[in-house]
């Protein structure tokens, strides 16, 4: 058990991470957007910016993604490590230019105990930290389908 938090059967965590990628890029470039891999954007606070890599983007179109394929653990419970990676991700939104459309692109993945998928759960209880111009994606590996959810409403 060396790879104790690598997803089962799976090569390695960076390439669930990638493979993901792919498959957020295939599903909007059928809804018109050419993303390319690791756009970067100047992002700051204030008038200091530095670039940070965008999972996906288009300098084009004004378009970031940050693509996260997290699941439930094992038990059920609150994968509590990678709700702060959605935090992060938040944040890098919050500070990225205006006139980009944020879009965070989640993988659903729902649990039975709390009937709610990880992304209902995240703007459910992490709400005050989602700036208001961030779109929410969930994608549904069964139907190879994403929609966006509606909060903030």
């Amino acid at each position: 058990m060396d790879k104790l938090f690598q997803r089962l059967g799976s090569k390695s965590n960076a390439h669930v991470g990638r493979d993901f990628e792919i498959v957020a890029k295939e599903f909007f470039s059928s809804q018109g957007l050419e993303l390319m891999p690791d756009l970067k954007v100047l992002v700051g606070v204030g008038t200091i910016k530095k670039e940070h890599a965008f999972d996906l983007g288009c300098e084009r179109q004004k378009v970031i993604v940050e693509c996260k394929s997290h699941r439930w653990t094992s038990g059920d419970n609150v994968p509590s490590a990678k709700m702060t990676v959605w935090n992060e991700a938040m944040f890098y939104f919050y500070v990225a230019p205006e006139d980009y459309r944020k879009i965070m692109f989640v993988l659903k993945d729902r649990s039975d105990k709390r009937n709610e998928t990880l992304a209902e759960y995240y703007l459910r209880t992490y709400n005050h930290l989602v700036p208001s111009d961030v779109e929410f994606w969930e994608y549904d590996e069964s139907t190879k389908n994403a929609e966006k959810l509606a909060f903030n409403t």
